[in-house]
């Protein structure tokens, strides 16, 4: 049936691609984080659709530790990885000449999760609870120290506790008043434990985006400003594929969690959940014909997550759902351009949080919207 189904995909997603004129394609490795997930959905409907090799690249992935990506394409190792905005920043700071040449993510994907029947409406609210974070390193520090200071409050005002990526667990346990965590994923594991009454006495969660309150520049394309200025025709033609893919992924998801299955191990994917795919990506492919705009493929999106809903449980759902919740993430009028009140406001939470002197970046040089369309500088 995966045969299938990958077959189904491929030609799905065909429809999608515009016609190049054929290259030989030259082998190249992105370096992302974290573990294969369905969350980079837009590198394997990027690779399963051919976006990459219209582009002229046969693309590998590769998984790493976030300093390691970096270290490797500043020094030339590697032409292409995913990091953070604030990372760049730093590493900029120690003379790690990177450049951020696409915003894949359009807000910050951090927030505090909480129970809903706190009344967190005003933010000062924190003051005294006991919050749990990863440690006090990466994005997730960052976005309390962002969510603290527009409340007006410092780290001293609340109880922190390191408890590693253990949000969901440690929250069930009622150890902690609220958590600090990657709002596409952890918000709908603690309510899934909710609702089958694993979580003490919590029936609902709510959650507030560090997005919501600051405008904070997130994960993105980078490339070294040597390449960059050696190869710039080569970074806009990865560029392009990698739009093109992101674009896929936010209009048809259900086509991209197909195209997700060879790359991601444990994918629910059993017959009828296939065959439901399938046919509501055969169905948004149709779609989509009719030009419905973005705010007309939102509404589909969402009527796709309710349709499934009422066929399938929570479990079966859980991975789709999260590749949902990340497309709100990254959708956007215009994909990859980054502003630069987002990097300036990210350069003030790391200055906040003593990693960076006031004024030890140049952002100028930092990011470049030159690939992005319309927006070449």
């Amino acid at each position: 049936m995966l045969n299938l189904a990958r077959i189904f995909v491929l030609a799905v997603l065909s429809l999608a691609m515009p016609a190049f004129a054929q290259q030989e394609a030259q082998d190249e490795r992105i370096l992302l984080t974290f573990i294969p997930n369905v969350q980079f959905a837009p590198f394997y409907v990027g690779i399963e659709g051919g976006h990459f090799a219209d582009a002229g690249f046969n693309v590998a992935l590769d998984h790493l530790q976030e300093p390691e990506v970096l270290d490797l394409v500043a020094v030339g190792q590697a032409k292409f990885g995913i990091v953070s905005g604030e990372q760049v920043i730093l590493a900029r700071a120690r003379d790690r000449d990177v450049v951020y040449v696409f915003e894949w993510f359009q807000q910050y994907p951090v927030g505090l999760v909480y129970d809903s029947s706190r009344d967190l409406s005003e933010l000062d609210s924190l003051r005294g609870m006991a919050i749990g974070i990863p440690g006090r390193f990466g994005a997730s520090y960052s976005g309390l120290t962002t969510l603290l200071g527009s409340a007006g409050l410092s780290e001293a005002d609340v109880d922190v506790r390191e408890i590693g990526f253990n949000a969901p667990e440690v929250f069930c346990l009622g150890v902690i008043d609220a958590a600090i965590v990657y709002v596409n994923n952890e918000p709908l594991q603690i309510q899934n434990l909710a609702s089958a009454g694993e979580c003490g006495d919590l029936s609902e969660v709510d959650v507030i985006t560090v997005s919501s309150q600051v405008d904070l520049v997130s994960n993105g394309l980078i490339v070294s400003r040597a390449q960059l200025e050696a190869q710039p025709a080569e970074v806009a033609r990865l560029v392009d594929g990698l739009a093109k893919a992101l674009r896929v992924v936010i209009d048809n998801p259900a086509a991209a969690y197909l195209a997700s299955l060879k790359h991601v191990d444990g994918l629910p994917a059993d017959d009828a959940l296939l065959d439901a795919l399938q046919r509501a990506s055969a169905a948004q492919t149709e779609f989509l014909s009719t030009k419905p705009g973005r705010a007309g493929v939102a509404r589909a999106r969402r009527q796709l997550a309710a349709d499934l809903a009422e066929q399938f449980d929570q479990s079966s759902l859980a991975q789709l759902n999260v590749l949902l919740d990340s497309i709100e993430l990254w959708d956007a009028e215009v994909l990859g351009y980054s502003d630069l009140a987002s990097w300036q406001a990210m350069r003030d939470t790391l200055s906040t949080m003593g990693l960076l002197d006031a004024g030890d970046a140049d952002l100028q040089d930092a990011f470049t919207n030159r690939f992005i369309a319309g927006h070449a500088e």
